[in-house]
């Protein structure tokens, strides 16, 4: 039996833990054993984006000594929080010889949920039914860091009953980009503007993402505009089921 240890990252768990629930569901239905290593914290993303390396490393030190004692690929509702793991732990400890060698471990057990559930155990359809159009928005760090852009659309294309819509311009990001919103709000908005007005032609009410911060930040531009549509991430979509059925 296949186990995973899951890395449900700080907006995750604050904002919408439903997503957590959602990936645990899946993966046991797939014959997978979830854990979830209680000592777990930030990854140090933000500190890290803020140019605060020092507190980044503290942060990174300590999850990286939690997942040490977990066996099993670490697997994680987020794009950015997996790069930080896969990418940026690299550099952050690229000069100390006693703390790379343990964030490469780390990295090359560290998957987003897509990528796992489609990489690694080679499913792309998880039985899942949602009724109407949807529409997806690929992640910076999704996409472009980790180059994961075909395993989240292989996996909506599967779903029963949804029509999968392409989003106009959907390489553009949304705004968020972490503190980017908090130092350059006026971009960040109009950003979102444009981000917005692309899932308004589609006329899909439904918008599909894989990263937790841009769910916050577009549902945010969508309630504040009393516009319809709703955000929800992958793994709510490929949780839900026809219960006629």
């Amino acid at each position: 039996m296949n186990q995973v240890q899951l890395f449900i990252t700080c907006l995750a768990d604050t904002f919408f833990p439903g997503t957590g629930e959602a990936m645990v569901s899946i993966l046991q239905r797939l014959g997978v054993e979830v854990n979830f290593p209680q000592a777990q914290t930030c990854c140090g993303q933000p500190a890290f984006n803020a140019g605060r390396w020092d507190e980044a490393r503290q942060m990174a030190r300590h999850m990286i000594e939690v997942f040490e004692a977990a066996p099993g690929a670490v697997v994680a509702p987020s794009g950015s929080c997996v790069h930080m793991i896969r990418r940026d732990y690299l550099h952050l400890f690229e000069e100390d010889p006693h703390w790379l060698p343990r964030a490469q471990a780390l990295s090359a057990r560290t998957f987003e949920l897509s990528e796992y559930l489609v990489d690694v155990l080679n499913v792309t359809d998880v039985g899942a039914s949602w009724q109407g159009l949807l529409t997806y928005h690929p992640s910076c760090h999704l996409s472009r860091g980790l180059g994961i852009r075909s395993q989240p659309l292989a996996l909506l294309q599967n779903v029963r009953g949804a029509t999968l819509v392409e989003l106009p311009h959907a390489e553009e990001c949304c705004g968020f980009g972490g503190v980017f919103s908090v130092e350059m709000p006026e971009i960040s908005t109009e950003m979102l503007h444009r981000k917005i007005d692309n899932l308004q032609a589609t006329q899909a009410p439904t918008l599909v993402v894989a990263d937790t911060g841009c769910r916050l930040h577009i549902s945010g531009g969508l309630h504040r505009q009393r516009k319809a549509q709703r955000v929800v991430h992958l793994a709510e979509v490929l949780n839900h089921f026809d219960e006629r059925k």
